[in-house]
């Protein structure tokens, strides 16, 4: 089965909490602090995998976990480090953070990494707060959450050509023609229902890969039929093969199959009509054949046309050559080539905090720093306590929320805990 679409979630792992111990040894006094750091919890990463070609393996794998960092142990005994999830997949995957619309990772080369989800570092044991004002500090940090994101994971083949063209025109034949693509072919519509992929070894020794898409209809580019399901193929693709069915055994009309295709292309959001394209009557063994192409050279006298009948492998050659040699001088057309060329850069200041008042002589503190600090600190102990509410005071929290009102005895909560604020 093909998929080339699939949601899922992927957590990378927490990081292990450092511990609070002492050196305790005959013959040792004042042993101080001996305990030892949290492992970081393992991340999750994609990997580019030649003997993937869908993903099958995903669909029904929706989340994703690596393991924790594991906590530390006396003696600064540093714990365990996380085990990474690796995730293989097929060349040409991307994955997109769905909340952020943001692309995550592009892996269009052999063997490539991305890591998608990284695993939160561990905490520090009670040794690294060892001053000379605070000789045996009771209190250690907990690790960090690991990164946790719902994804959209999704397949763009990376083939250097593509055959666009209606359904039936002879796609799949032109495919098992020049390759040794053995896609299913019928006398009916929509035969080609997933994307096939064929090597192509041209006689003077190039060779390219080449995909034979579902066959384009009028209004593809808006959802109509299978839609951007196919369209989305053609992104990577540096070189299209246009098939036209000149024999127009269903009383089509060659011109307008043209330009409707054209049209598709050139609404599609990815500069697909700016491909190269090789325009390619098929079926010139049948009757009315030449009399088309006669009149679709003439409508349009500016198009090289190559007449070729594939289920005898006649004229084929020229068009290969042809393919061969503008992908010699084509660029790629990769996803992160597609965005704007023109970049402005602006300076955006980082809020560290954010104050709500959900209710009076109530406030909701929030914000990235904010919950990094809260997570890592051991609010269980007074030391812990104190040094987390000195954190919050260096970064100015107790300024504002004196400035937002606040006064002695209003609730301060962050995330689920209750504090009171006291001046």
């Amino acid at each position: 089965m093909f998929i080339d679409r699939v949601k899922i979630v992927v957590r990378a792992g927490k990081g292990g909490n450092g511990m609070v111990s002492f050196r305790r040894e005959k013959y040792v006094p004042l042993g101080g602090p001996y305990g030892g750091d949290g492992g970081d919890g393992g991340s999750v990463i994609f990997e580019v995998d030649t003997n993937k070609s869908t993903l099958l393996d995903l669909r029904f794998n929706k989340l994703i976990s690596a393991d924790d960092g594991g906590n530390g142990n006396n003696k600064k005994f540093h714990g365990a480090q996380g085990n990474d999830i690796v995730v293989k997949v097929p060349v040409g995957t991307i994955i997109k953070d769905i909340k952020n619309d943001l692309i995550l990772a592009d892996l269009i080369e052999v063997g490539q990494q991305a890591i998608i989800a990284a695993g939160g570092r561990g905490g520090r044991g009670n040794f690294h707060f060892k001053t000379s004002r605070n000789p045996a500090p009771n209190y250690a940090e907990k690790g960090e959450k690991g990164v946790e994101l719902e994804i959209l994971v999704e397949l763009k083949l990376l083939a250097d050509v593509g055959l666009v063209g209606f359904p039936s025109v002879g796609k799949s034949t032109f495919l098992s023609v020049v390759s040794k693509a053995t896609p299913e072919i019928a006398a009916y519509p929509f035969t080609t229902i997933i994307p096939n992929l064929g090597v192509v070894q041209v006689s003077d020794g190039r060779s390219f890969v080449l995909a034979d898409l579902p066959g384009l209809i009028e209004g593809a580019s808006q959802g109509k039929g299978l839609g951007t399901q196919f369209l989305k193929h053609i992104e990577r693709c540096r070189v299209l093969i246009h098939i036209i069915d000149m024999g127009a055994e269903d009383v089509r009309d060659p011109i307008k199959d043209y330009d409707v295709i054209q049209a598709e292309l050139k609404t599609y959001q990815y500069r697909l009509i700016e491909r190269p394209q090789v325009i390619v009557a098929n079926k010139m063994d049948l009757p009315h054949a030449q009399a088309n192409l006669d009149k679709f050279r003439k409508a349009h006298p500016e198009l090289t046309v190559y007449p070729v009948t594939t289920l005898i492998t006649e004229g084929l050659d020229p068009v290969l050559f042809t393919v061969a040699d503008l992908l010699m001088h084509t660029h790629s057309f990769i996803q992160d080539e597609i965005q704007q060329e023109e970049v402005h850069y602006k300076f955006v200041e980082q809020v560290p905090f954010i104050i709500t008042k959900p209710k009076d002589h109530t406030y909701l503190l929030e914000g990235d720093a904010i919950a990094r600090m809260f997570n890592k600190a051991d609010i269980t102990t007074d030391m812990g306590a104190q040094r987390f509410a000195r954190s919050l005071k260096n970064l100015g929290v107790d300024k504002a929320l004196r400035h937002e009102g606040a006064v002695d005895g209003d609730v301060i909560m962050i995330e689920d805990y209750q504090f009171i604020f006291v001046e």
